[in-house]
């Protein structure tokens, strides 16, 4: 299994972090995503986008995290992906958040203030803070994001929540949130987020 990734990259992490929560062994073929390497000819050959991540598991390439999510749960650990019908709609929910709102909001926000990325910050910040809203609401209610254990929404949505006073959006006002954090950090197979050495503020 071999896993195209950048270090500092959150949807590269939440895939390391399944990765290794889930046990499995893999190669990982770094990407720099600062310097393009993910638009040369040769990775868009394997990921016409030209983004990250991508994983190649015994010949098949599976591109975007959640879809990389998706799979992997689907083939090693169903119990991250429970297949009963309304279980895999709450899950599909949170891994769209995760790829609207979040990408929005707190990824545009950290990708502006870390990396310097051209990003609408005020509007990124808005959204950043409606999301974290939300999920602290959700989450007073309940222990992880969709049955009694943790899933792959867990999983989708915690990166970039968790980093987002890289992005400059506090995260005292969100209780819920911050403990979920902790129910996170102490599973077995957890992976630090690696400290990006040019961020201001790090979780």
């Amino acid at each position: 299994m071999k896993l195209y990734d950048f270090e500092y990259s959150g949807n590269c992490y939440k895939i390391r972090l399944l990765l290794s929560m889930l046990g499995l062994s893999y190669q990982r073929e770094p990407i720099d995503m600062l310097a393009q390497q993910q638009k040369s000819p040769e990775f868009l050959r394997l990921h016409p986008k030209g983004e990250l991540p991508v994983l190649e598991d015994a010949g098949t390439v599976i591109r975007d995290s959640n879809a990389i999510m998706v799979y992997l749960a689907s083939r090693y650990a169903p119990d991250w992906y429970p297949h009963d019908p309304k279980t895999q709609a709450d899950v599909q929910y949170w891994l769209s958040t995760a790829a609207n709102e979040v990408h929005h909001g707190l990824a545009a926000a950290r990708a502006h203030k870390v990396f310097g990325f051209a990003r609408n910050y005020a509007e990124a910040a808005l959204k950043a803070q409606a999301t974290l809203t939300l999920l602290d609401r959700h989450l007073a209610e309940h222990t992880w994001l969709v049955v009694d254990r943790v899933t792959i929404a867990d999983v989708a949505m915690y990166p970039y929540a968790a980093l987002a006073e890289q992005g400059e959006i506090l995260l005292a006002p969100y209780r819920h949130v911050r403990a979920w954090f902790e129910r996170i950090e102490k599973l077995s197979g957890y992976l630090p987020f690696p400290v990006y050495p040019h961020a201001g503020v790090q979780k």
